[in-house]
């Protein structure tokens, strides 16, 4: 799950990490307001939205007066704004933060990311911030430095005092960049976060570290301990079909293509998007349907699925080991009874109870295409998405 700028901040303030000063604004009037409320000669308005590399998109705007920020919230309320990170159609802006701005000297980049191949942390960091790190790692992979974090031991204080000599920090600030960098680790660890980015790590021209943009990820699996990051969910900012999906326990991934999947595990749905793409088509979704699929969980998955109005065809591949595939016959029948299913079905089945599955699609007497391979239903799949019409 991932959560706003603003959340992130106030995150890293609770845990001693300095931030700027700023306040949230749902309309033009009241970032002019936040102007007034904070003081100063000079104010950033950033759109709230979840993605990256918003000031190149016009995102994230530097104002004088409160006229001025009057006019940036103006132009960003109700805009979708597109970004290199974000999809085509963009994220919908509803919300902006108004923050003081910063006296800056040198700009940092900081961050705590799960490194899923060595199973563990790991601390990246680079003395020259203020950019994404992709173009950081691609123009200058010398400026990055880093360690790994030993889950049994933890960040050590050695290891944070060493990454802040490694960015060139002078002496005087040495003891206050590792205090950041095991508060950051701090955070992580207890809110169980999947990614911690601050970016620009500022150093101001008062020789003092402040988070001028922070990033926060969740992992889902951990809300539940959690209830207070919970809440920090920001629907508007989410795939509607993810949504509705997650919201019936279905582990769902909308793509851009016109066959949906329904299948059981996550090797044999990557398996499966693939055997799809090798036939000339393109899979609308990730959907994983677990390994307890009952009639009831199947009908969910259906719904979900034919949510998208992209879909021409819906693919199930079932392999049955914990699960049944009279379970999942019973469930594609009941799914047909319940809603209107107006796009082909091409069913799999393999597995426990297969003849028996099988069977009951048989005698349903609905318009099923059955297969006996992944190789031959992604290709039953393909060939019946309808030609586009003529122009």
């Amino acid at each position: 799950m991932d959560i706003h700028e603003y959340q992130a901040k106030e995150i890293l303030a609770r845990f001693g990490i300095p931030v700027p000063r700023g306040g949230l604004a749902y309309s033009p009037e009241q970032a002019s307001y936040r102007t007034r409320e904070l003081g100063g000669a000079a104010w950033v308005v950033k759109a709230q939205v979840h993605t990256g590399g918003r000031g190149e998109a016009g995102g994230v705007r530097l104002c004088r007066s409160d006229r001025e920020a009057y006019d940036a919230a103006d132009a960003l309320f109700g805009r979708r704004l597109v970004t290199r990170q974000s999809a085509p159609a963009g994220k919908p802006v509803y919300r902006v933060y108004v923050e003081e701005a910063t006296d800056i000297a040198r700009e940092l980049y900081f961050a705590i990311v799960l490194d899923r191949g060595a199973e563990r942390l790991k601390v990246v960091a680079s003395a020259e911030g203020g950019t994404e790190i992709e173009e950081i790692a691609a123009e200058r992979p010398g400026s990055l430095t880093g360690a790994s974090i030993e889950q049994a031991v933890g960040f050590l204080e050695f290891q944070a005092r060493e990454l802040a000599f490694a960015l060139g920090l002078p002496a005087e600030q040495i003891a206050r960049a590792a205090g950041v960098f095991l508060s950051a680790y701090r955070a992580f660890r207890e809110l169980d976060a999947t990614l911690l980015e601050i970016n620009p790590l500022a150093v101001t021209t008062e020789g003092e570290l402040v988070a001028l943009d922070a990033k926060v990820s969740f992992d889902d699996n951990a809300l539940f301990r959690h209830p207070d990051i919970s809440e920090l969910r920001d629907r508007s900012q989410e795939d509607a079909r993810e949504s509705h999906a997650a919201d019936r326990g279905l582990a769902y991934v909308g793509l851009d293509g016109d066959i949906g999947c329904m299948i059981n595990g996550a090797g044999l749905a990557m398996a499966t998007l693939d055997m799809i793409e090798l036939a000339g088509g393109r899979p609308a979704n990730f959907l994983d349907i677990g390994g307890g699929a009952s009639p009831e969980r199947v009908l969910k998955a259906f719904r979900a699925v034919l949510r998208d109005d992209n879909v021409k065809v819906l693919l199930v591949n079932i392999f049955a080991g914990i699960n049944r595939c009279d379970w999942v016959a019973r469930g594609i029948v009941d799914a047909f009874k319940e809603i209107d299913v107006p796009v082909p079905v091409v069913v799999r089945l393999a597995g426990t109870h297969v003849d028996e599955g099988q069977r009951i699609l048989r005698e349903s007497g609905l318009p099923i295409h059955s297969a006996d391979s992944l190789k031959a239903a992604a290709a039953e799949a393909v060939a019946r998405v309808p030609a586009p019409a003529a122009s």
